[in-house]
């Protein structure tokens, strides 16, 4: 019978390594978390400001649209609605006011 009990200098025994996989893990599953957090923020303040609600649009979107065939009418419309865009440059605040000047005689006067 042989014995195996002889004691093996060449082996040495199990020495546990130290691993940090799980925390390498955990550290970039919080960036990508943080990461996917600030895009739907972007992303909602982006829709949001999207649909709020512009008046320089909305006034351009009437002007097109005011019925020329009621003089008096479309003249008190170009009249309110043409004063959004009056402040943009001082050559359009000049173009507004030979506009107005010109629209005086389709509104209505006193005697």
């Amino acid at each position: 019978m042989q014995n195996f009990d002889i004691p093996l200098h060449d082996i040495k025994p199990i020495v546990e390594i130290g691993e940090y996989s799980f925390y390498y893990f955990l550290f970039l599953s919080t960036v990508a978390f943080l990461v996917a957090c600030v895009i739907v923020y972007l992303l909602y303040l982006w829709f949001k400001r999207k649909k709020a609600f512009n008046v320089r649009k909305e006034h351009k979107k009437l002007l097109n649209g005011i019925d020329l065939s009621d003089t008096k009418k479309a003249a008190y419309l170009v009249t309110l609605y043409g004063a959004t865009f009056s402040r943009d440059s001082a050559r359009h605040a000049q173009m507004y006011q030979n506009v107005m000047n010109r629209l005086e005689a389709y509104k209505y006067k006193k005697n």
